[in-house]
Protein backbone atom coordinates (compact mmCIF):
# COMPACT_ATOMS: atom_id res chain seq x y z
CA UNK A 1 0.00 0.00 0.00
CA UNK A 2 1.41 3.16 -0.89
CA UNK A 3 0.35 6.20 1.88
CA UNK A 4 1.22 10.06 1.04
CA UNK A 5 1.45 11.89 4.15
CA UNK A 6 1.12 15.58 3.95
CA UNK A 7 2.48 18.48 6.12
CA UNK A 8 5.23 16.00 6.78
CA UNK A 9 7.88 18.67 8.81
CA UNK A 10 4.85 19.27 11.32
CA UNK A 11 4.71 17.39 14.86
CA UNK A 12 2.12 14.90 13.53
CA UNK A 13 4.00 14.12 10.09
CA UNK A 14 7.51 13.76 12.02
CA UNK A 15 6.08 11.86 14.46
CA UNK A 16 4.61 9.08 11.21
CA UNK A 17 7.83 9.83 9.44
CA UNK A 18 9.75 7.75 12.60
CA UNK A 19 7.19 5.19 12.84
CA UNK A 20 7.22 4.29 9.42
CA UNK A 21 10.41 2.71 9.40
CA UNK A 22 8.88 -0.08 11.67
CA UNK A 23 6.64 -0.94 9.19
CA UNK A 24 7.38 -3.55 6.46
CA UNK A 25 4.22 -3.72 4.96
CA UNK A 26 3.72 0.18 3.86
CA UNK A 27 5.56 2.11 1.71
CA UNK A 28 5.71 6.05 2.77
CA UNK A 29 6.08 9.33 0.97
CA UNK A 30 6.65 12.36 2.90
CA UNK A 31 5.82 15.92 1.61
CA UNK A 32 5.75 19.53 2.95
CA UNK A 33 5.79 22.65 1.46
CA UNK A 34 7.61 23.84 -0.99
CA UNK A 35 7.62 20.17 -2.61
CA UNK A 36 3.51 20.10 -2.24
CA UNK A 37 1.37 22.74 -1.81
CA UNK A 38 -2.18 20.94 -0.86
CA UNK A 39 -3.96 23.95 -2.10
CA UNK A 40 -2.89 22.88 -5.74
CA UNK A 41 -4.47 20.15 -7.60
CA UNK A 42 -2.34 19.97 -10.52
CA UNK A 43 0.66 18.93 -7.89
CA UNK A 44 -1.53 17.59 -5.60
CA UNK A 45 -2.61 14.99 -8.97
CA UNK A 46 1.20 14.56 -9.98
CA UNK A 47 2.12 13.55 -6.37
CA UNK A 48 -0.44 10.52 -6.28
CA UNK A 49 0.04 9.60 -10.30
CA UNK A 50 3.52 9.27 -9.53
CA UNK A 51 3.57 7.45 -6.49
CA UNK A 52 0.45 4.95 -6.88
CA UNK A 53 -0.89 6.43 -4.15
CA UNK A 54 -3.78 4.43 -2.16
CA UNK A 55 -4.09 6.46 0.98
CA UNK A 56 -3.36 10.00 1.81
CA UNK A 57 -3.13 11.16 5.69
CA UNK A 58 -3.40 15.13 5.23
CA UNK A 59 -1.88 16.52 8.60
CA UNK A 60 -1.04 19.60 6.36
CA UNK A 61 -2.54 22.50 7.87
CA UNK A 62 -2.90 26.49 9.08
CA UNK A 63 -2.81 26.37 13.02
CA UNK A 64 -1.73 30.18 13.59
CA UNK A 65 -5.00 29.99 15.68
CA UNK A 66 -4.52 33.48 16.93
CA UNK A 67 -3.35 35.08 13.41
CA UNK A 68 -5.89 33.23 11.71
CA UNK A 69 -8.46 36.11 12.69
CA UNK A 70 -6.82 38.62 10.39
CA UNK A 71 -5.46 35.95 8.18
CA UNK A 72 -8.69 34.81 7.38
CA UNK A 73 -8.04 34.06 3.35
CA UNK A 74 -4.50 32.08 4.19
CA UNK A 75 -6.25 29.77 6.84
CA UNK A 76 -9.69 28.74 4.41
CA UNK A 77 -7.23 28.23 1.84
CA UNK A 78 -5.25 25.94 3.27
CA UNK A 79 -8.14 24.17 6.03
CA UNK A 80 -11.11 24.03 3.76
CA UNK A 81 -9.53 24.73 0.18
CA UNK A 82 -6.91 22.24 0.59
CA UNK A 83 -8.56 19.54 2.03
CA UNK A 84 -11.25 20.00 -0.79
CA UNK A 85 -8.08 19.38 -3.30
CA UNK A 86 -7.22 16.38 -1.68
CA UNK A 87 -10.80 14.82 -1.30
CA UNK A 88 -11.21 14.93 -5.01
CA UNK A 89 -7.80 13.70 -5.81
CA UNK A 90 -8.46 10.70 -3.45
CA UNK A 91 -11.94 10.54 -5.12
CA UNK A 92 -10.68 10.44 -8.32
CA UNK A 93 -7.92 7.51 -7.14
CA UNK A 94 -10.47 5.76 -5.36
CA UNK A 95 -8.35 6.19 -2.33
CA UNK A 96 -9.06 6.71 1.09
CA UNK A 97 -8.33 10.41 2.57
CA UNK A 98 -7.39 10.54 6.28
CA UNK A 99 -8.17 14.01 7.25
CA UNK A 100 -7.15 15.25 10.79
CA UNK A 101 -9.04 18.08 12.42
CA UNK A 102 -9.48 19.72 15.48
CA UNK A 103 -11.31 20.01 19.12
CA UNK A 104 -11.98 24.03 18.02
CA UNK A 105 -14.89 23.02 16.13
CA UNK A 106 -16.92 23.19 19.13
CA UNK A 107 -17.86 26.48 20.95
CA UNK A 108 -16.88 24.57 24.72
CA UNK A 109 -20.16 25.44 26.51
CA UNK A 110 -20.72 21.54 27.25
CA UNK A 111 -19.76 19.78 30.20
CA UNK A 112 -19.40 16.31 29.21
CA UNK A 113 -16.96 15.22 26.42
CA UNK A 114 -17.51 15.95 23.19
CA UNK A 115 -19.05 12.83 20.88
CA UNK A 116 -18.61 13.14 16.80
CA UNK A 117 -22.60 13.55 16.42
CA UNK A 118 -22.77 17.06 18.89
CA UNK A 119 -22.99 20.24 16.50
CA UNK A 120 -20.46 21.73 15.27
CA UNK A 121 -20.25 25.58 16.18
CA UNK A 122 -16.34 27.31 16.11
CA UNK A 123 -16.12 30.33 17.46
CA UNK A 124 -12.88 31.59 15.84
CA UNK A 125 -11.93 31.75 12.19
CA UNK A 126 -9.22 28.75 12.51
CA UNK A 127 -12.53 26.15 13.73
CA UNK A 128 -14.69 27.55 11.21
CA UNK A 129 -11.68 26.97 8.61
CA UNK A 130 -11.19 23.37 9.85
CA UNK A 131 -15.21 22.74 10.26
CA UNK A 132 -15.45 23.93 6.48
CA UNK A 133 -12.46 21.73 5.48
CA UNK A 134 -14.31 18.47 7.39
CA UNK A 135 -17.36 19.28 5.26
CA UNK A 136 -15.98 19.52 1.89
CA UNK A 137 -14.52 16.22 2.58
CA UNK A 138 -17.47 14.58 3.94
CA UNK A 139 -19.18 16.19 0.13
CA UNK A 140 -16.54 14.84 -2.43
CA UNK A 141 -14.73 11.85 -0.59
CA UNK A 142 -16.54 8.58 -0.54
CA UNK A 143 -13.86 7.28 1.33
CA UNK A 144 -12.39 9.30 4.11
CA UNK A 145 -11.69 9.21 7.90
CA UNK A 146 -12.06 12.63 9.71
CA UNK A 147 -10.11 12.20 13.12
CA UNK A 148 -10.51 15.39 15.47
CA UNK A 149 -7.73 15.74 18.23
CA UNK A 150 -6.60 18.61 20.52
CA UNK A 151 -3.47 19.88 22.69
CA UNK A 152 -1.19 18.48 20.04
CA UNK A 153 2.31 18.11 21.46
CA UNK A 154 5.12 16.55 20.10
CA UNK A 155 9.31 16.03 20.26
CA UNK A 156 9.19 17.80 17.23
CA UNK A 157 8.49 21.34 16.47
CA UNK A 158 7.04 24.17 18.59
CA UNK A 159 4.75 23.53 21.41
CA UNK A 160 3.21 24.10 24.66
CA UNK A 161 5.60 21.54 26.34
CA UNK A 162 8.36 22.70 24.99
CA UNK A 163 7.28 26.31 25.55
CA UNK A 164 7.01 25.27 29.67
CA UNK A 165 10.30 23.40 30.01
CA UNK A 166 11.85 26.46 28.30
CA UNK A 167 10.48 29.09 30.67
CA UNK A 168 10.71 26.62 33.68
CA UNK A 169 14.24 27.28 33.14
CA UNK A 170 14.73 30.53 32.61
CA UNK A 171 12.17 31.58 35.26
CA UNK A 172 11.38 30.90 39.12
CA UNK A 173 7.25 30.90 38.48
CA UNK A 174 4.52 31.85 35.59
CA UNK A 175 1.37 32.35 35.21
CA UNK A 176 -1.02 29.95 33.38
CA UNK A 177 -4.74 29.24 32.73
CA UNK A 178 -6.74 27.27 34.74
CA UNK A 179 -10.34 27.88 33.33
CA UNK A 180 -9.73 25.76 29.74
CA UNK A 181 -10.20 22.09 29.91
CA UNK A 182 -9.12 20.04 27.98
CA UNK A 183 -6.58 16.97 27.30
CA UNK A 184 -2.95 16.80 26.04
CA UNK A 185 -2.36 14.71 23.47
CA UNK A 186 1.55 13.37 22.48
CA UNK A 187 1.42 12.89 18.11
CA UNK A 188 2.95 9.67 18.94
CA UNK A 189 0.38 8.33 20.34
CA UNK A 190 -1.69 9.47 17.40
CA UNK A 191 0.44 8.55 14.70
CA UNK A 192 0.25 5.17 16.18
CA UNK A 193 -3.37 5.25 16.21
CA UNK A 194 -3.13 6.07 12.17
CA UNK A 195 -0.88 3.42 11.72
CA UNK A 196 -2.81 1.07 13.34
CA UNK A 197 -5.51 1.97 11.72
CA UNK A 198 -3.98 1.58 8.54
CA UNK A 199 -3.00 -1.48 9.04
CA UNK A 200 -6.96 -2.74 9.55
CA UNK A 201 -7.95 -0.74 6.22
CA UNK A 202 -9.77 -2.75 3.45
CA UNK A 203 -9.04 -1.75 0.19
CA UNK A 204 -12.13 -3.01 -1.04
CA UNK A 205 -14.40 -0.87 1.61
CA UNK A 206 -15.61 1.96 1.74
CA UNK A 207 -15.28 4.67 4.91
CA UNK A 208 -17.12 7.99 5.56
CA UNK A 209 -16.36 8.38 9.80
CA UNK A 210 -15.84 10.91 12.14
CA UNK A 211 -13.79 10.40 15.10
CA UNK A 212 -12.17 11.35 17.86
CA UNK A 213 -8.73 11.13 19.39
CA UNK A 214 -6.71 12.29 22.42
CA UNK A 215 -4.88 10.94 25.34
CA UNK A 216 -7.26 9.85 28.17
CA UNK A 217 -8.20 12.13 31.05
CA UNK A 218 -9.05 15.58 31.65
CA UNK A 219 -6.86 18.94 32.79
CA UNK A 220 -6.78 22.15 32.59
CA UNK A 221 -3.87 24.64 30.91
CA UNK A 222 -2.66 24.77 34.39
CA UNK A 223 -2.61 21.61 35.46
CA UNK A 224 -0.48 20.52 32.32
CA UNK A 225 1.85 22.99 33.18
CA UNK A 226 2.08 21.94 37.10
CA UNK A 227 2.56 18.30 35.28
CA UNK A 228 5.72 19.44 33.34
CA UNK A 229 7.34 21.11 35.51
CA UNK A 230 7.02 18.25 38.24
CA UNK A 231 7.82 15.61 35.81
CA UNK A 232 11.06 17.49 34.39
CA UNK A 233 11.39 18.27 37.87
CA UNK A 234 12.27 21.99 37.24
CA UNK A 235 11.30 24.07 40.35
CA UNK A 236 9.45 26.76 38.19
CA UNK A 237 5.84 27.83 40.18
CA UNK A 238 2.99 27.78 37.95
CA UNK A 239 0.41 30.42 39.64
CA UNK A 240 -3.29 29.26 37.89
CA UNK A 241 -4.79 32.31 36.47
CA UNK A 242 -8.05 33.04 34.76
CA UNK A 243 -8.51 33.39 30.80
CA UNK A 244 -9.47 37.06 31.02
CA UNK A 245 -6.09 37.31 32.83
CA UNK A 246 -4.26 36.62 29.45
CA UNK A 247 -6.21 38.02 26.85
CA UNK A 248 -5.76 36.18 23.57
CA UNK A 249 -7.00 37.87 20.06
CA UNK A 250 -8.80 34.48 18.88
CA UNK A 251 -11.84 32.79 21.54
CA UNK A 252 -10.99 29.79 22.76
CA UNK A 253 -13.34 26.68 23.81
CA UNK A 254 -13.44 26.67 27.68
CA UNK A 255 -14.22 23.33 27.36
CA UNK A 256 -12.86 20.78 24.76
CA UNK A 257 -12.77 17.09 26.28
CA UNK A 258 -13.59 14.71 23.35
CA UNK A 259 -15.26 11.24 23.71
CA UNK A 260 -13.17 9.02 22.14
CA UNK A 261 -14.91 5.41 23.03
CA UNK A 262 -15.93 5.30 19.07
CA UNK A 263 -12.35 5.17 17.80
CA UNK A 264 -11.42 2.43 20.30
CA UNK A 265 -14.32 -0.01 19.71
CA UNK A 266 -14.03 0.42 15.64
CA UNK A 267 -10.48 0.10 15.28
CA UNK A 268 -9.49 -1.65 18.72
CA UNK A 269 -7.43 0.91 20.05
CA UNK A 270 -6.07 1.08 23.52
CA UNK A 271 -4.75 4.91 24.55
CA UNK A 272 -2.57 5.75 27.13
CA UNK A 273 -3.69 8.52 30.19
CA UNK A 274 -2.03 12.01 29.05
CA UNK A 275 0.09 12.09 32.08
CA UNK A 276 1.59 8.70 31.27
CA UNK A 277 2.35 9.72 27.51
CA UNK A 278 3.77 13.16 28.65
CA UNK A 279 7.01 10.98 30.68
CA UNK A 280 7.30 8.98 27.93
CA UNK A 281 7.78 12.04 26.03
CA UNK A 282 9.32 14.12 28.61
CA UNK A 283 12.24 10.99 29.19
CA UNK A 284 12.65 10.65 25.39
CA UNK A 285 13.49 13.96 25.00
CA UNK A 286 16.13 13.55 27.46
CA UNK A 287 17.98 11.26 25.88
CA UNK A 288 17.48 12.97 22.47
CA UNK A 289 16.19 16.63 21.74
CA UNK A 290 14.28 17.07 18.49
CA UNK A 291 13.82 19.96 16.76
Amino acid sequence: MNILVTGSRGQLGSELQELSTRSGKQRFFFYDLPDLDITSSGQVAAVCCEHGIDVIINCAAYTAVDKAESDVDAALRVNRDGAAVLALCAKERNALLVHISTDYVFNGKSNTPYREVDPATPLGVYGVSKWEGEERIRSIAPSHLIIRTSWLYSLYGANFVKTMLRLGAERSGLSVVEDQIGTPTWAADLAEALLSIIEQYDKNKLYAATYHYSNEGVCSWYDFAQAIMELAGLPCKVVPVESAQYPQIAPRPYYSVLNKSAIKHDWKLEIPHWRVSLASMLEKLQHGAKG
